[in-house]
Parts: C-alpha cells; structure tokens; sequence
C-alpha cells in the first residue's frame, strides 16, 4: 500500500539550522534532559550535550546515562541559539563552575532563549540574570527564585522575554512548545 501521505504537504522543519545547547552532569533529571532533546531535534535543530568533561558518561537522577558532546569550558556561545538547563540536582554542582554562569549571562545577555526546568532555575539564579524576570521553578526552589528577584509564577510554563521556565517533568510538554515558538519567533 503506498504511503498516502504527500511529503510536499509535509511542513519544514521550524528548527533547521538551529543549534542548542543543553548542560548534564551526575544526577540530572533524566526526562527533563531528553525529552526537550529528543523534541529540539524532532524539530529539526541540532542539539549539543555539554558537561564538565568531554565525551563523559553522567548518571541521571533514575539511572539513564547521558554522554556530553564537549566540555563547558569549550563552549562558544555564539555557536548556539538557546540554551536548555535540566533540573534534578545536577545544577546545584554545575552553578558553581564560573564558566556555566558566563554562559548562561552570554545567552541571556543576546538575547537568545535560556530555558530552565525544575531545580535547573537554580543555575539563572547563580547567573544572576532573574531580577526582574517572571518565572517558575520547582516548588522546591520558590524561595531561591524570588530571593534572588524573580517574580515567581506556579504555573506549567512561564515566558519573560528571552527566559522560559517549567516547575517539572509533567510540565515538559508546554515547555518545550513554548522554547520551540520563542526560537521559531
């Protein structure tokens, strides 16, 4: 039977040519890394795993491996679009790297999406870049949020300009459509 589906009818994808940065590292939370990766590049972008170490196997939180692409400290921020930060406890340990806080203030500072799930909010928080910003966070973080200026929002998705936030993995569906439209413009 032949495929009744007319690929011309097919849209383009809206992220081609479109490069992400995502961070990982032990104990991230394992949804909230891969099904905003998997999504980005069913989208069509091309998505770059960066942890402490290059090429390095990290745990997540329920077990499933992630594998970095490069290490932080060769991140080049102008090579990328958004940046995408998983919660789990990960970011506790990554927002006290120097470098993972220059890039999220380069990114942040372009202009271009710095998206956070979860615990991921604390990383912006260390960065210094949510004074002013609305956003969500795990409620586990609320506090940290509006400590370090943020206006804090309990809802699935909050978008403030160039930042989007989720609360948690139920969450990730209206996040990663809410990342996708903000790239997309």
């Amino acid at each position: 039977m032949a495929n009744s589906r007319d690929k011309s009818s097919l849209s383009p994808l809206p992220l081609a040519g479109q490069r992400v940065l995502m961070f990982t590292g032990e104990v991230y939370e394992d949804l909230e890394l891969w099904y905003p990766k998997l999504r980005l590049i069913e989208a069509g972008a091309t998505v770059v795993v960066a942890g402490e170490q290059a090429a390095t196997e990290y745990a997540g939180k329920h077990g499933y491996p992630s594998r970095s692409d490069i290490a932080i400290d060769s991140v080049e921020t102008r090579e990328f679009q958004a940046l995408v930060v998983p919660g789990g406890f990960m970011p506790d340990r990554l927002r006290r790297l120097p470098r993972v806080l220059e890039i999220v203030r380069e990114f942040f500072t372009d202009g271009k999406p710095v998206a956070a799930i979860c615990h991921g909010g604390w990383i912006p928080i260390s960065a210094g870049i949510y004074r002013g910003v609305r956003v969500t966070g795990s409620p586990g973080i609320k506090d940290d949020l509006i400590n370090a200026g943020a206006i804090y929002e309990d809802s699935s998705v909050v978008v403030d300009r160039n930042s989007v936030s989720s609360r948690r993995p139920e969450d990730l569906p209206d996040f990663c459509r809410s990342l996708i439209e903000l790239m997309v413009g």
